[in-house]
């Protein structure tokens, strides 16, 4: 049950497409003066280090986060917004230059909080939610921030709808049991039905699992029910196929994770433009081969 570590993926591809997606809405979010709350289910330590074993181990940084700034020169104008914003944040938690510092979900969103805003982490990894804590109690967060080492579905209801009636829910589990993928699609239930004008961010990976490919509906079907506006975005890397490893002798191996999806339900009614610049960006800058690409839908 707790096997998954997110140490190995981070700056991934998939971080990339989450993170933007997150900052473009905390962004949009703090346009209003009225404070908001932040909450993050399935939040991990924090911060990760991209120079660690585990991430050099998986590498997955390099044809992510790191493709992304090293293929910059290929791009024929300037970067866009969203991802120009993405950077600002690393760039934040890399003081002396450099991206050796990744900051996850919790960090971002705290970075991001003004004095007003409030944000809610939830962790049950044991290992994740003791660095989260001590990851957080270092940022002197003080009572803007809460960590709870419970169970993100069971105890988000309780916080919904925020006293100020402004939210961001930001669900984000590993989908390593494949009952987290209907425990999904009953938290957002329960959220419109509480908080119904709240912002709920829902990625997902893409991945031979028929879970996996009827996610999406099963979120959008929702936002219909309750006459929510809705974003369904995907990006992918690369071909699924399996291929030789580029070191001579190596066993043919199948490629980890090539490509993810996020649903937003009442997203910012900017988020659609800015993703239309940057996804294209993310493809030319992060695609290894010619089934890399990107979809944007709207309802």
């Amino acid at each position: 049950m707790f096997s998954y570590r997110h140490a190995f993926h981070a700056g991934n591809h998939a971080d990339v497409l989450k993170h933007t997606v997150l900052i473009s809405t905390m962004h949009y979010l703090a346009q209003k003066e009225v404070g908001y709350t932040a909450i993050d289910t399935h939040s991990g330590p924090g911060l990760y280090k991209l120079d660690s074993p585990d991430a050099k181990q998986s590498g997955e940084a390099q044809e992510g986060l790191l493709a992304l700034i090293r293929n910059k020169s290929k791009l024929s104008g300037p970067m866009a917004p969203a991802l120009l914003a993405y950077r600002a944040v690393l760039d934040h938690f890399n003081p002396q230059g450099g991206l050796l510092n990744y900051p996850g979900s919790p960090f971002i969103a705290h970075h991001l909080l003004r004095e007003q805003d409030k944000l809610k982490l939830f962790e049950m990894h044991p290992t994740d939610i003791r660095n989260l804590v001590a990851n957080v109690e270092a940022l002197q967060a003080g009572r803007q921030t809460m960590v709870m080492n419970e169970d993100g579905f069971l105890g988000l209801p309780k916080y919904l709808p925020p006293p100020t009636r402004r939210g961001l829910v930001f669900i984000d589990p590993s989908y390593e049991i494949k009952l987290d993928y209907e425990r999904v699609v009953v938290a957002v239930s329960t959220g419109l039905q509480r908080f119904a004008t709240g912002t709920f961010v829902v990625w997902y990976p893409i991945i031979p699992r028929p879970q996996a490919h009827s996610l999406p509906r099963h979120l959008t079907n929702l936002a219909r029910q309750s006459n929510r506006p809705w974003l369904h975005t995907t990006l992918r890397i690369r071909s699924g196929a399996q291929r030789p490893e580029a070191v001579t002798g190596d066993p043919v191996k199948r490629l980890g994770l090539v490509e993810s999806g996020i649903v937003v339900i009442n997203p910012p009614f900017t988020l659609k433009e800015e993703l239309e610049a940057a996804l294209p960006q993310m493809v030319q800058l992060m695609g290894q081969d010619k089934q890399a690409g990107f979809t944007l839908t709207t309802g």
